[in-house]
């Protein structure tokens, strides 16, 4: 029971309660015992590429770990479940299970194409995961999560004015353990994880992680003519990661290796699911039902595999860490993108107005991502450390796009599903980069960090179409583009932590980040290759970490602004499905951010967490194409565009706030507890322009879970039933709006149960 107790104590709530702890009475006896018991875990992090305590780190960093993080990602979520679970962090995806898009403090990129550049990097054990594909691998065996606010162009440099996720998988030891957890739930879902650890020999130490997930197709098709139950929805999913650990006296090396098959469907587009002149479901639908006539094509099959071998050599004054990966990534993903069935003028068509058919397939056949990074850190015992590097970066990409013809009226139709376009992307990207960080302690109160970078980043890119899907607009059948984008930039940082008690830092940081030029050639359906030019972010940041009530509770909080120059933005849709790459002048932005936790009694903890972000973009002359069908409320200019100054960006919610409560209780010879969550995030718009039916409604989402944990022996025991989206809410999270107002919704209500043993 003692392992639980330990497990329990760090989360979690609301200011508001302080009160109600801070005048609770102990006598001296239990007021010692309690607070050996009831005193909030340090949580050390590694957003500095070292060990820290987060209380002492000059970055607004938010982390997740232990029973928040088991919870939100249980019913076999992918990592879409951590939208709105932490400050100023939203996540989401057109594609389902795969490539997901992360936004920190409003930025983003709502690019769609395989090739897509983001602003908000995703590290993974130390490893840069750079294509989008690469990003969704499933969360699994995991000690922490951390997300950093902010540029962090000086340590982490590639593609971070916005912000760092950051993953840090449980790593081999010595002594033996592991867990296995299987569930079952709603529509059939099954799902299994589970790892073991432990020496092989006394120098060598390994850990095995596994998972396995299936859920049955649920989702219904009603298109005349192509009626069939449970037709979408489903998915079969497995991975896998082995770790090697060796540690001498003065030397450690690490082996690791990920693999991941996904065999799914892709998200369901649903045609005309916004009611026009409204943001309001079309009462035609919920989430098990579509109108397709190209459903039974519709699959998702992705293939992701790496090695990173991490060397570790520790001076007597130094420490030398060499970190060498590679990455690989493959999809083939094809969906009936206009979500109904016919097209205009048929006679068969709906639901709504379908101005043309749209089914198409996005592939990558090939893909490499080499990378080397080479530090060097300082272990003084003075006022003075330091770090310094050196990172290269290549990858090697192909996409495939493929366009299918579903004009006939059934599935008799001739054409029917035969391919009609083709066109593929081919892009070579070397960077490299040199950079230092260096720490000094100007008096016990007061610490300073200064780092700097120099990034050199070039792209070389081909894109070719060898069939125009669309004849009728007057393109050719072949046509061809090419870019050649290249730059250099130094970020730079500068932060201070002053210690104002024991329990109270105040810190503040400046920070410049840089995003390097982007290529969009995705030219099945246009013809033209795009460039954007890099952006670069200064951003100013202040606040307060505290530990508060003898340890039992923690309240941090942060203020910000940025302000964004040359942002990279993708005008997605419009016209045709096709994106263009626009810079736009100027972005600001700004807001705070607030994470407390706290240990209310010996058997309830809480977390509360709540920011806000405001964002706005500046340039008058900036202009993009607006919807098929939609009703636009920006001002449209002489040519039909719709004119962005003053905009706030796509997908940047201003309100974010969740909050955790867990209670537990000895009974018998176990614990039963209770775990409860909710994630709010206010409205969003879908696109850079503002229109009525593409303003996504604020998304509220609660989960419960309640189960016993016992101890038998060398192992420990849990049993406990779950359920994510408690009240069923059905929102619209996404949106195509090049043909109709289609729309994607969010998870429905999954009900589950689940068995887990550890063991040591």
């Amino acid at each position: 029971m003692k392992a639980m107790k330990r497990s329990t104590l760090a989360t979690l709530i609301n200011a508001t309660l302080f009160s109600a702890v801070a005048g609770t009475s102990f006598s001296a006896l239990a007021e010692e015992e309690q607070a050996k018991k009831n005193q909030l875990e340090v949580i050390q992090i590694t957003a500095r590429k070292r060990v820290e305590n987060a209380q002492e780190v000059p970055v607004s960093v938010s982390a997740l770990q232990g029973d928040n993080l088991n919870a939100y990602s249980s019913a076999g979520m992918d990592i879409r479940f951590m939208n709105a679970k932490i400050p100023s962090l939203s996540v989401e995806s057109s594609f389902g299970r795969t490539f997901p898009r992360f936004y920190v403090r409003g930025l983003g990129n709502t690019d769609f194409d395989l090739n897509a550049s983001q602003p908000v990097s995703l590290v993974v054990d130390e490893v840069v995961q750079e294509n989008p594909i690469l990003k969704g691998f499933p969360v699994f065996d995991i000690a922490r999560i951390e997300v950093l606010r902010g540029p962090q162009g000086t340590l982490f440099g590639r593609n971070t004015p916005a912000g760092l996720v950051k993953f840090d998988t449980v790593k081999p030891s010595q002594e033996f353990d592991g867990y296995a957890a299987v569930s079952y739930g709603s529509r059939g879902a099954v799902d299994f994880e589970g790892a073991v650890g432990g020496s092989v020999t006394d120098r060598v130490s390994t850990r095995i992680s596994a998972l396995w997930q299936e859920q049955e197709d649920y989702i219904d098709v009603k298109a005349p003519g192509f009626e069939k139950e449970d037709s979408l929805g489903g998915y079969s999913e497995q991975a896998v990661r082995v770790q090697f650990l060796y540690e001498g006296d003065d030397f450690n090396g690490l082996l690791n290796y990920h693999y991941r098959d996904l065999d799914g469907r892709p998200i369901a587009f649903r045609a005309n699911l916004i009611e026009k002149g409204t943001n309001n479901i079309n009462p035609l639908y919920d989430n098990d039902v579509v109108y397709h006539d190209a459903a039974s094509r519709s699959t998702q099959q992705v293939e992701t595999q790496g090695l990173s071998l991490k060397l570790e050599w520790d001076l007597p004054e130094h420490t030398v860490t060499s970190i060498t990966a590679w990455e690989s990534a493959e999809i083939y993903s094809r969906a009936d993108v206009d979500g109904g069935y016919g097209p205009n003028g048929s006679g068969i068509s709906g639901p709504g107005l379908i101005i043309f058919t749209s089914e198409t397939a996005d592939v990558i056949p090939e893909h490499n991502q080499y990378t080397q990074e080479l530090r060097l850190s300082s272990n003084f015992s003075g006022d003075y450390n330091y770090q310094v590097g050196l990172f290269l970066f290549e990858e090697d990409l192909m996409i495939e796009s493929y366009s299918f013809d579903t004009n006939g009226y059934d599935a008799a139709y001739a054409q029917y599903g035969v391919q009609n376009g083709y066109a593929y992307q081919d892009q070579d990207t070397s960077a490299w980069a040199v950079f230092g960080s260096f720490d000094y302690t100007v008096s016990d109160d007061l610490k300073v960090t200064a780092g700097l970078r120099y990034s050199d980043d070039e792209k070389e890119f081909y894109a070719k179409r060898t069939k125009n899907p669309t004849p009728w607009n007057g393109s050719p059948d072949v046509l061809d583009g090419t870019a050649n984008p290249s730059d250099s930039h130094v970020s730079w940082d500068l932060s201070a932590t002053y210690k104002l008690t024991d329990d109270v830092n105040l810190f503040g940081r400046v920070a410049n980040g840089f995003r390097a030029p982007s290529v969009q050639g995705r030219i099945l359906f246009g013809d033209e290759v795009t460039v954007a030019k890099s952006e670069t972010t200064n951003s100013i940041e202040a606040g307060i970490k505290s530990d508060v009530l003898d340890g039992q509770g923690r309240v941090n909080a942060t203020v910000f602004y940025y302000q964004m120059d040359d942002q990279q933005l993708t005008a997605v849709g419009g016209d045709s499905n096709f994106n263009r790459l626009v810079n736009a002048d100027k972005t600001t932005g700004y807001g705070f951010e607030l994470d407390t936790e706290w240990v209310l009694t010996d058997e309830l903890n809480a977390t509360f967490n709540l920011s806000y972000n405001k964002t706005e973009l500046e340039d008058k002359n900036l202009a993009v194409q607006v919807c098929a069908q939609c009703t636009v409320t920006n001002a449209v200019n002489g040519q039909g565009l719709a004119v962005l100054d003053g905009n706030s960006l796509p997908h940047a919610p201003e309100w974010i706030a969740n909050a955790t409560l867990r209670y537990t209780k000895e009974l018998e010879d176990g614990e039963f507890f209770v775990y409860g969550d909710m994630s709010y995030r206010s409205e969003i718009d879908f696109f850079l322009y503002k229109s009525v039916e593409f303003e996504g409604e604020a998304l509220f989402e609660t989960g419960l879970r309640a189960g016993y944990m016992w101890s038998e022996g060398d192992n420990e025991y849990e049993v406990s039933a779950f359920v994510r989206n408690l009240f069923d809410e059905q929102v619209v999270i996404g949106g195509v709006d090049f043909n109709n107002n289609t729309g994607m919704l969010n998870e429905a209500r999954f009900i589950g149960a689940e068995f887990k043993v550890k063991f040591f």
